[in-house]
């Protein structure tokens, strides 16, 4: 019997379990792969959490920040009304308001004349106090309900353009009582005063005044006479400091007649296109004077009032 008690040898074949050899460019290429991934990775990460950021925050931002109402009606009044064919104030003259309102913090922003560019108004002196007076009851009255807020008047103006030599021949003459540049309006007699508002009116410092109404393009119109003998008061009757006043178709007659002899040439500090704007300073300090400007040369000449309409 034969004893096969020799041990076995395993014989491996160099070629099992042999790993393929590793050049090195392979190796750079995977270290290129790898490192490209990762990088695109962490980018693409980035992104979509900043995007995500950027939106939460905007969405928050809008939710919590929403553009005050007064605004947002008079975007859209100004968006529907874009082919509208009422005379509108052109960018120039309305920007020239705008700045001098941005001059001051809390402006008081008194307006004669509802128009066009009433809502804009109201828009633009958000942290102020805008107030509107007009010759329409029934205007006043609409504009009121459409804007909840609006602070508007009417007044029932007396005068007439075709008699403007006449109430200023009258102003004039009375420069030393009833129609004196410093005096409380509520208790006015002058005719070209408006003497009827609510009292508290007469009680503002007012900063800005625009002059943009009543109606003046015809001779029986009640025309700005009034407004801009009443704007110059107020000016000069506040306590301190100065007024801005603008005088919307100043190119018209009546209303450079007018603001020559009440407001003054030499407080006219620019004029664009049919704007004038003058800066009228508080007389309260001047005694009893008489006069508004210190030199007068508005003719008393024949009315040809324009046919333009406001």
């Amino acid at each position: 019997m034969k004893n096969n008690s020799n041990p076995k040898l395993i014989l491996l074949h160099h070629s099992l379990h042999k790993q393929a050899p590793t050049t090195p460019f392979h190796s750079h290429r995977l270290w290129l792969f790898f490192f490209l991934l990762t990088f695109f990775t962490i980018v693409f990460t980035l992104t979509l959490i900043t995007t995500i950021t950027s939106s939460t925050s905007s969405a928050t931002s809008s939710t919590a920040s929403p553009l005050p109402p007064s605004v947002t009606k008079a975007l859209l009044h100004y968006a529907s009304s874009l082919n509208t064919t009422t005379k509108s104030m052109s960018f120039e003259e309305i920007n020239a308001i705008t700045t001098t309102l941005h001059l001051t913090p809390h402006p008081n922003f008194l307006i004669f004349g509802l128009t066009h560019e009433s809502l804009l108004w109201s828009a633009l002196n958000q942290n102020g106090r805008t107030v509107f007076i007009d010759e329409n009851e029934y205007m006043i009255s609409k504009f009121e309900q459409s804007n909840p807020g609006i602070e508007a008047y009417d007044v029932q103006f007396t005068t007439k353009v075709s008699e403007y030599p006449k109430l200023l021949s009258h102003a004039k003459a009375k420069s030393k009582h009833d129609c004196k540049p410093v005096q409380n309006l509520l208790f006015s007699e002058c005719k070209l005063g408006i003497n009827d508002l609510p009292n508290h009116i007469y009680q503002v410092s007012w900063d800005v005044i625009l002059v943009d109404g009543p109606r003046g393009y015809f001779p029986a119109a009640p025309g700005r006479m009034s407004a801009i003998f009443t704007a110059a008061v107020l000016a000069r009757s506040k306590k301190m400091g100065k007024t801005h006043i603008f005088v919307h178709d100043f190119g018209r007659e009546v209303e450079k007649i007018f603001s020559y002899e009440f407001l003054c040439e030499e407080n006219l500090v620019n004029n664009v296109d049919q704007l004038g704007h003058f800066v009228v300073k508080s007389e309260t300090d001047s005694g009893e004077s008489s006069e508004f400007c210190r030199s007068s040369n508005s003719p008393l000449l024949s009315v040809s009032v324009s046919k333009d309409v406001d």
